[in-house]
Order: structure tokens, then sequence, then C-alpha cells
């Protein structure tokens, strides 16, 4: 099951999803345990941005049939605190390390970029394309010129592979896959959460969670997932990543089938922190 991903070597095709597991607190809450069956091929890191996030207030999470809405928010220390903190630990892993930046506009992405260019700890950059435009509203992504010129923009500022994560909240996400390719990206990978709402369950047209609306993932998202996946693996050639829904084996090997070269499991490992392994195991058991 062994794969290469941009000329990064993976012993399998499992991954985590960004934001969806958290080494380091792992490792607090389990010790070495953690990293002798850790059971990812790669680790991505949660979402860094610029200035550091406290998140959104709470409630931050909704269940729903078959899936969650969360409105985390992408607390995270900064790209500051992330590199004289977060990467010394995430670096002592056995695994390549895949870092997630997002930006609100393509200098706060080239800065980050370019933070992250020179530390050799990092293998590949995953650009975070899913934040709403302050003018527009609509997430960064979700226009193909738009993305475009923010690759081309992004692009000649470093060397390591980038992986651009494409957000599902769009019109044509082949056609922003397309422009992905064309400015310059090494991988794509999708999906993200669906925007979605949360009711409050006493006060009547009132949002549940903090931050008003949020984000749907789980196997509630999986067919979308699969349709959006087959649809960018027919237009373009670059490595795809593909998540959505993913519980098990026999999930994972729907996204390979269906285009993936990797997929990342997100959700599912808060129900069930085994998750991964059983994929991972499945996978490579299977005829």
């Amino acid at each position: 099951m062994a794969v290469d991903l941009c000329a990064i070597k993976l012993a399998h095709p499992v991954i985590n999803g960004s934001g969806t597991f958290d080494l380091i607190a792992a490792r607090r809450a389990f010790g070495e345990a953690v990293d002798r069956h850790f059971p990812f091929a790669a680790f991505v890191s949660k979402t860094i941005t610029l200035q550091p996030r406290a998140g959104n207030p709470p409630p931050r999470l909704y269940e729903t049939p078959a899936g969650m809405i969360n409105s985390i928010g992408l607390p995270n220390r900064g790209l500051n605190g992330y590199l004289e903190h977060d990467l010394p630990q995430l670096a002592t892993l056995d695994a390549p390390l895949i870092t997630n930046v997002m930006g609100s506009n393509a200098d706060e992405f080239i800065q980050l970029v370019e933070a992250l260019e020179p530390r050799t700890e990092v293998a590949a950059i995953e650009l975070n394309v899913s934040c709403p435009n302050v003018k527009t509203g609509l997430d960064i992504g979700s226009d193909a010129a738009e993305l475009e010129a923010l690759l081309r923009a992004v692009r000649p500022r470093s060397t390591k592979p980038l992986i651009v994560k494409l957000t599902p909240n769009t019109a044509n996400v082949a056609l922003t896959a397309q422009a992905a390719q064309s400015a310059g990206a090494d991988a794509i990978s999708l999906i993200n959460t669906l925007r979605a709402f949360a009711p409050h369950p006493q006060r009547r047209g009132q949002p549940w969670l903090g931050g008003g609306s949020g984000g749907l993932s789980g196997p509630a998202i999986r067919a979308v997932a699969l349709a959006q996946l087959t649809a960018v693996s027919a237009v373009v050639s670059l490595p795809i990543i593909g998540m959505g829904g993913i519980a098990t084996a026999a999930h994972g090997q729907q996204f390979l089938d269906a285009g993936a070269r990797l997929i990342a499991v997100g959700s599912e490992s808060f129900r069930d922190p085994t998750t991964a392994s059983r994929i991972r195991d499945g996978l490579i058991a299977a005829p």
C-alpha cells in the first residue's frame, strides 16, 4: 500500500484531516503509545493563521443525523507560536509533516508560506482556501479566477509541495480544481466541510452555535464528497487527497476508486480513535 505524494514516500494512503487529530494533546494523555501506534502515514497540522486565534465562542459543536456541525473557529497560537512551540513537538514524529495554513488574502498566505519555506521539518504545505473573502462573503476558493490569482502569487514563494484544500461550497468544484492546477498546485485535497446551520432547541429562529453557522462533516457528506472527487479527478492530473465521511475501509476504497491517491480520516476519529488504524489495516488486507 506504499504511495507517493509529490515525491514524499508514504507507507500507506491513510492520513488525517486537518484539525481532527491533536497530536500534542494525545501525547499528553497517552504518552509514548501515540507514537508507537500512530495510524497515519503523514500528519496534517491544524490550520495555522498569521495571528493567534481564540476560536469561536461556545457552543462549538452540534450533532446531526449521521454527522456533526462544528464552529470551532480555528483556534491556534498563530504563526510565531506554531514555529516556536508546536513545530518542535510535531517534528519528532516519525512521519512526514504537512502544515495547513489559512489567510484572508494573498499577502497573508505569502507570509505564512515564506515563513515555512526554510523549515526542513515541514514536508509540504496545505493551503486552506475556505476562508470567507471579506469583500464578497464567499470562500476564497469558491471563485476559480480568485483562486488562480492567489496561487500565482503564492507559488513562487516556496519550493515545497503546495496542496490546495478546495472548498465544496462552490458552484463548480472541477473548475476551481483546474484553476489550482494551472496556477502551480502540486496536489489537491477535498472536501472541506459543507456550510450548515444548527437551530437553537429553545429559541426559535436563533442559532445554537456561538459562531452562528458552522461546517457539516461526517457520514452525511460522504456522497457529496464522492461526487466532487469524481468530478475533480476527471479534469486534473494532480494527486488528490479525498476526504468526507470516511468511516470504514470500504469507504476508503470507494474514494481510492473514484480517483484519490490518499484518503484522510476526520470526524470519525472523534467517535472512534482507532478508526484510522482499522481503515489502514482493512485496505492492506483487502484482495
